[in-house]
This record gives C-alpha cells, structure tokens and sequence, in this order.
C-alpha cells in the first residue's frame, strides 16, 4: 500500500526564478479571464438591449392619417371619384381603408383603395391576367 505521508516529488518547492515564473503564468491567467468575462457581460448587454428596444423606426410610411376618429353626432360623408365607365363589383373595409374592386367599360379589371381619413384614393391596381 502506498504511504500518504511520504511527500510527492512534485510537491517539492520551486527554486525562486521558476516561482516568478509560475506567478506570473497566474496573474496572466487572471486578466486573461477577466478581460473574457467583462466582454462576455458586453456581449449579452448588446444582445438584451438588441430585444427589448423599441423598432418605432423600421415601420413603413404609409399614407393614412395617424388616427382616425368618426363624430359621434353625425356619420362621414364622403365621395369617392371612380373614373368614368368603372362598374363596382365588390367592397371591403379595413381599418380606414376601403377596397373597390370593379371593372371598367373596357373589361379592365381595376382595384381602387379610397381612404376614409384622407378622403381621396390612394392606390389604383390594373389587374392583369387570365
């Protein structure tokens, strides 16, 4: 059996210039993992901050006004200007946005967005195809 008293050759102690040596491997080690650690913290600082900020800036432009409230005492009352010979074949509301979607006399196939907060038309689609 191996006796735990007899001292193990490595234990024995350094001459001084390897000791230096030895404290200086340490304290290189030792900002080494500092260095590491502080740029670790930044680096999930930088990824936190990335999710939770606001994106207000990367919304799209579009043409509606910021709200859009109808009075309460009376309704809207607005005109739509359809270009001449445009035969309405379907409607759909969104938001304050309406869709008409129609024909013309040609047999062009149109669809016309009418904003009710601006009261005008804002886009006017020539559908194509079969």
């Amino acid at each position: 059996m191996a006796d735990f008293n007899d001292a193990n050759p490595e234990d024995k102690p350094l001459d001084p210039v390897m000791e230096g040596v030895r404290r200086k491997m340490v304290k290189l080690q030792l900002i080494s993992g500092g260095i590491m650690a502080v740029l670790f913290l930044a680096v999930l600082v930088s990824i936190v901050y990335k999710l939770t900020r606001d994106e207000g800036g990367t919304q799209p432009a579009t043409a509606t006004a910021p709200s859009f409230a109808v009075p309460s005492d009376q309704p809207l009352s607005l005109t739509a200007n359809l270009p001449a010979g445009f035969r309405v074949v379907q409607t759909s509301l969104s938001g304050s946005q309406m869709l008409i979607y129609g024909e013309m006399a040609s047999g062009e196939r149109k669809a016309l967005v009418f904003d009710l907060a601006l009261g005008r038309i804002i886009a006017d689609v020539t559908l194509a195809g079969d």
